[in-house]
């Protein structure tokens, strides 16, 4: 398809929305498609976009960061990474000349790994400099001064008067502190600002270029928060309470106000204005369900003017209705109904906006507004294979727990006939913890929903989206209460009166492969089969010093959210149940898996062989955690619809 004809569909799409009144057939390959073009950004001067766009390479595809003119959307450069390398994040310095963070692919179910290094191009892709990095002495012009990083770094902050300059933050490898550079991003000259004696910090620069606040986590996995003392002149850690609870954003165009996500007594974070000069807090957005999701700023003062949601549709709320921002937001929701409205970037003076869209059927599309004419053009879709009109609308549900405690998730559900009861595939999120299942387009929820079946996703405690009292909850009850909390929702579901309880399965991937082995040795009856992906089935094995030798934090969180207590771990495992499990199960793992190694997965698999159920398996021994090679997920979906289809689907037996 060429871009010309993905444009126009793109703009097709976005006026035609209406649900899907039949099910549809969609292929297998609509699913298998990666993300053609994402993550744009918008030039300074409004003239072009840069986008991280995936070019096929043999049996995977490449990410490149594409430059276009726009809104003719011509395309004017591009820079190429080496093989499994991907531009993790990138910002504009100024009108040509970008800051690239390199990241590493290791599988589709995890973000990329950042390499720590940090470059510097043209949007032509000349110029090109090395800034930070483990391979500085060679690759950069000034390497023979400053010599090989020991550390990794990222892009922290960009000057509002884009002068070709960054913040490079970096966490080095040894002495565990915390460092600052001020970069010159053409000769790759840097400066100290800040060297704190504590790793892995981000910091919060004010727009006058003075660091004001550091925040991560210590050895223990307890959140500290620092912030700079301008009479001492020096940096002063804040109490425990507050490190946990205040989480510093931005500054107003003056630096005389902070605005703050903030958690006063561990419920859902606020957003609130802070003044600088007296600490006086104002309260501009709270919810009693939901925390601050994203915050939308305006385009020259670069302060909030919305804030959404993320507990069941997304909400915006309006941090001053009459804002010129909030009406253009308001005006531009109302042409796509239905759907979720996000502004991504502003021209430096405002007058170019680049948005994006997105709903429970229809993936990203993104549009320019020229703010002067009101004219928007549409740039490209996210994901050219899908079709809206034939994805399954995703239902918010809430219930209650056995407990009392309220749940929210989402029910994906299938066309199907009047009255009829369809079979249902609960499929648990990842994580398990800080992590949130959304309204918003879900790959394997629509899949599963094309082949006929409902798909119930469950924000069980320790999901992210409702404060820290939420998350914690989850701590230390990986089989326990989570497994409850997803139990219930189930049994919710089927006393809805369109779910068949005697046909139904469960999957997951990562946390998501941990709750589908557990939950099919503690409820035998509930579930017809089970489905792991690069799953954690022994947690004597996650926890073992040696596997967290090199992260004392990690080793820490693990401590504090898992437990240590070998024989407790040890009844929490899959792999020591595999007696109680009688339903099928499939088992998929990649060999160079690191997140989840495939030992997890050999040791579960060797459990059911000895338990006289063995499971069927799919091993892919050049992939990581998740899949990413074309032919490999191709196999997946089809292994995973069949083994669905005989146990569940039309080819089980009732």
């Amino acid at each position: 398809m060429t871009l010309r004809s993905l444009l126009l569909r793109t703009f097709l799409l976005a006026l035609h929305v209406a649900p899907a009144l039949a099910a549809p057939t969609v292929p297998l390959a609509a699913f298998v498609y990666e993300d053609q073009f994402s993550h744009p950004r918008l030039a300074p001067d409004g003239k072009h976009i840069a986008i991280t766009a995936r070019m096929p390479d043999g049996d995977r595809f490449i990410q490149i960061v594409a430059f276009y003119t726009v809104p003719e959307m011509k395309m004017t450069g591009a820079i190429r990474m080496p093989a499994f390398e991907v531009p993790l994040d990138y910002q504009w310095l100024t009108n040509s000349r970008l800051a690239i963070a390199k990241g590493m692919e290791l599988g589709s179910r995890e973000k990329p790994v950042p390499t720590g290094e940090i470059l510097a191009a043209e949007f032509d892709g000349s110029r090109q400099e090395y800034l930070y990095g483990y391979r500085m002495r060679n690759s950069s012009s000034r390497g023979s001064r400053y010599g090989d990083d020991e550390g990794y770094g990222y892009i922290e902050d960009i000057p509002r008067s884009r002068n070709g300059r960054l913040f490079i933050a970096a966490h080095a490898w040894e002495g565990k502190h915390s460092l600052l550079y001020d970069v010159d991003s053409r000769s790759a000259v840097r400066s100290l600002v800040a060297d704190l004696p504590l790793p892995d910090l981000s910091f919060v620069i004010q727009n006058n270029g003075v660091p004001r606040f550091a925040y991560g986590a210590d050895d223990s996995a307890e959140r500290v928060l620092m912030r700079y003392d301008d009479d001492g002149k020096r940096w002063r850690k804040a109490d425990a309470q507050l490190g946990q609870r205040y989480a510093p954003m931005s500054f107003s165009a003056d630096d005389s106000t902070l605005y703050v996500s903030y958690s006063p007594d561990g419920g859902p974070y606020e957003l609130i204005r802070e003044r600088i000069a007296d600490g006086k807090r104002t309260t501009l957005f709270k919810d009693q369900t939901g925390s601050v999701a994203t915050v939308l700023y305006d385009a020259k003062l670069g302060e909030p003017f919305a804030v959404t949601t993320a507990i069941g549709r997304p909400r915006t709320f309006y941090v001053d209705d009459a804002s010129p921002e909030a009406r253009l937001h308001k005006d531009l929701s109302a042409q796509f109904p239905d759907h979720k409205l996000s502004f991504v970037d502003f021209s430096d003076d405002g007058t170019v906006l680049l948005f994006g869209v997105a709903s429970d059927r229809d993936p990203d599309s993104y549009y320019l507004l020229d703010r002067k004419t009101m004219q928007a053009s549409p740039l490209f879709s996210s994901l050219e294979t899908i079709d809206p009109e034939k994805m399954a609308p995703r239902r918010p549900i809430s219930f209650k727990a056995r407990d009392g405690l309220e749940l929210h998730g989402y029910l994906t559900m299938p066309a199907h006939a009047p009255g009829a009861r369809v079979p249902m595939v609960l499929v648990p999120h990842g994580g398990p913890f800080g992590i949130t299942d959304t309204w918003q387009y879900h790959n394997d929820a629509q899949f599963l929903a094309s082949r006929g079946y409902a798909v119930l996703q469950v924000n069980f405690r320790g999901s992210g989206g409702r404060g820290n009292n939420f998350m914690e909850a989850g701590y230390r009850e990986w089989s326990g209460k989570i497994q409850d909390d997803l139990v219930d929702g189930v049994r919710w579901a089927v006393s809805q009166g369109e779910i068949d309880g005697k046909r139904m399965c469960v999957y997951g991937a990562s946390f998501g492969g941990y709750s589908a082995l557990m939950l099919a040795a503690r409820e035998p009856a509930l579930f017809k089969c089970a489905v792991g992906y690069i799953g954690v089935y022994d947690l004597t094995l996650l926890a073992k010093p040696e596997n967290n030798r090199l992260d004392d934090v990690r080793a820490a969180y693990l401590g504090k959210t898992l437990g240590v207590d070998k024989a407790a771990l040890e009844r929490a495992s899959p792999v020591t149940l595999a007696q109680n499990i009688t339903a099928p199960v499939l088992l998929v793992h990649g060999g160079k898996d690191k997140r989840a190694p495939v030992a997890h997965a050999e040791a579960m698999r060797a459990a059911l062989v000895k338990a006289g159920h063995p499971p069927e398996w799919f091993l892919a021994p050049n992939e990581g955690h998740g899949f990413y090679d074309t032919k490999n997920v191709t196999e997946f979906y089809q292994r995973l619809e069949a083994f669905l289809d005989k146990h569940i689907g039309p080819a089980a037996a009732h």
